[in-house]
């Protein structure tokens, strides 16, 4: 009988790079603060599991990274901004169908991250899985990675947790928490499809235009302050009760639901947010596998559906999924400050802010736009972990409540965050001091010269 354990001999592991700051993870956060701290005049290495960067731009195919713009819309700008306007430069986004904003093509963004990381002078180091911090005391020193290469090691001055899961950092011995499964926001995977007839397709659109109160279905119960309930949303339901009811989905899938993106000149239909994955659980990689499985399923269930029920449809076919599910909602940090309700609510003030976020909220059944010019700020606080030294977390793991996750998840304020962090590491590494020690004035100074608004 096998043993239940099995002892991992001690062993020497290789240092094979050297940096003043470390980002772990390359998602809109993490690739926002390895720019940033580059741009701040100090050496970065950045680490990715993946063969791209960008993260849920890239490897889920989360394309609308601001469809949450209108006119009275007041953001940050700074780097967010920034890979809307490269991508759009370089022939990568589209405009999106409900907002005024672009959306980011995934496989173009992998070129236009490429080019922003080889411009800022950042050491990539792609195909590379996070496994163990390298601490000494309470003071993270790098990281140990696994590759094709075996075990390697990265040491830092400063660390930035970028993974979104916090795993640096819970591994570090940081307090978190995790979102009880049953109350996690639902995972998705994404899909793109080709073939379809525009002209068709947008005059169904036009015969039956849908809006955000059409998001409160008999699975879903939808709160809004009732200023988006009349507003123009790219909503599909209607094709998958009929497919429920022709038998052509099985009876217990009522969740296939949701957006679509932009419709292409070229037949594609891309940015397909329609399927919802109750229950899944991104720390847990066996969750992960029976649930890429099963959405990939669910999403050809849709395509069946859309291709029987909708105009301009009827020839679809799968372009491709995204490289893996997207994940919404795991572990949050005990920060030195955790963000509430009220603040995303309530348009939280802050001295130690480093970017704004518009009064967007997306989850756990609320939704409201951005639409009357209210924002709120980020405190640097909230990516302090406590407990350890050398260590940031960016991203949607920064600390939190439930409601105030919902704003802060999504990638554009993960990108604010990020970019805050960035500063904040390369000034601590320049002025020789911690980072809960270090100057808010001059991170606020090299924010505004970055070109991020704060105030």
């Amino acid at each position: 009988m096998s043993p239940l354990r099995i002892h991992e001999p001690a062993r020497d592991i290789d240092v094979i790079h050297r940096c003043d700051v470390l980002v772990l993870g390359s998602g809109p956060g993490g690739l926002a603060a390895a720019l940033a701290a580059a741009r701040a005049g100090v050496s970065v290495a950045l680490v990715e599991r993946f063969g791209c960067f960008g993260g849920n731009i890239t490897v889920v195919g989360v394309e609308g990274l601001a469809w949450y713009r209108h006119e009275q819309t007041v953001e940050a700008n700074g780097i967010g901004r920034e890979f809307e306007e490269r991508a759009k430069a370089m022939g990568a986004a589209v405009p999106e169908s409900q907002s005024l904003s672009y959306e980011i093509d995934a496989e173009g963004f992998k070129l236009v991250a490429d080019q922003l990381v080889q411009e800022a002078g950042i050491h990539p180091m792609l195909h590379r899985v996070v496994v163990a911090p390298v601490m000494d005391g309470d003071s993270i020193q790098g990281v140990i990675v696994e590759s094709k290469a075996g075990r390697e090691a990265i040491l830092a001055q400063r660390v930035i947790d970028a993974t979104g899961d916090a795993d640096i950092a819970h591994r570090a011995g940081a307090p978190t928490h995790k979102t009880p499964l049953e109350h996690m926001q639902a995972a998705s995977v994404m899909f793109h499809l080709a073939g379809v007839d525009k002209a068709r397709f947008m005059a169904g659109v036009r015969a039956d235009p849908q809006t955000y109160s059409d998001w409160a279905t008999g699975e879903w119960k939808i709160e809004t302050s009732g200023k988006e309930d009349k507003m123009f949303s790219p909503f599909l339901k209607k094709p998958f009760a009929q497919a429920l009811e022709a038998g052509l989905i099985p009876a217990h899938l009522t969740t296939i639901a949701g957006t679509w993106g932009a419709m292409h000149d070229s037949g594609e239909l891309t940015y397909m947010n329609l399927v919802h994955l109750a229950g899944c659980d991104g720390t847990d990689p066996d969750s992960m596998t029976r649930f890429e499985i099963e959405g990939r399923l669910q999403a050809m269930l849709a395509i069946e559906a859309l291709k029987r029920f909708t105009p301009g449809c009827e020839n679809a076919r799968l372009r491709n999924f995204g490289m893996t599910v997207g994940i919404r909602d795991t572990r949050k940090i005990d920060a030195v400050y955790n963000l509430t309700e009220h603040d995303v609510r309530e348009q939280g003030r802050f001295d130690d802010s480093i970017g704004i976020y518009p009064e967007f909220i997306d989850g756990y059944g609320i939704l409201i736009l951005p639409t009357t010019g209210r924002y709120m700020q980020i405190p640097y606080r909230c990516m302090l972990p406590q407990g350890v030294k050398n260590l940031l977390v960016t991203g949607r793991a920064i600390g939190g409540d439930r409601i105030s996750h919902a704003a802060t998840r999504n990638m554009a304020c993960c990108a604010v965050a990020g970019q805050g962090a960035g500063i904040a590491a390369a000034l601590s590494v320049k002025d020789g001091v911690g980072l809960d020690a270090v100057s808010i004035p001059a991170v606020q100074k090299e924010l505004s010269r970055q070109g991020v608004r704060y105030l």
